[in-house]
């Protein structure tokens, strides 16, 4: 149940960040171009895949604690790009 819990997070986190991504908001055109010149086209995309798959080892080793990290993250997620989307400068 947990990993069913995080997949769907991710799933989540997957299209909030390709939606950031392809915004034209300001902040994320300089975040993009930031993170191209140390990790590559698509390095945001890698670190987010990291991230999941890490959650996803530590709950199939049955550590709640990652679940609920994952969670919060996914909300953090959320916060974000309600700021960014909702909130045109």
């Amino acid at each position: 149940m947990y990993i069913f819990i995080i997949f769907l997070c991710g799933v989540g986190n997957f299209a909030m960040h390709k939606a950031m991504l392809e915004s034209s908001h300001p902040l994320m055109a300089e975040a993009r171009g930031n993170f191209r010149k140390i990790l590559g086209p698509h390095g945001s995309y890698f670190l987010e895949f990291f991230m999941l798959a890490a959650a996803m080892i530590f709950a199939n080793m049955g550590m709640l604690s990652a679940v609920i990290f994952y969670f919060v993250y996914t909300l953090a997620n959320c916060a974000a790009a309600w700021v960014l989307f909702f909130h045109k400068p």
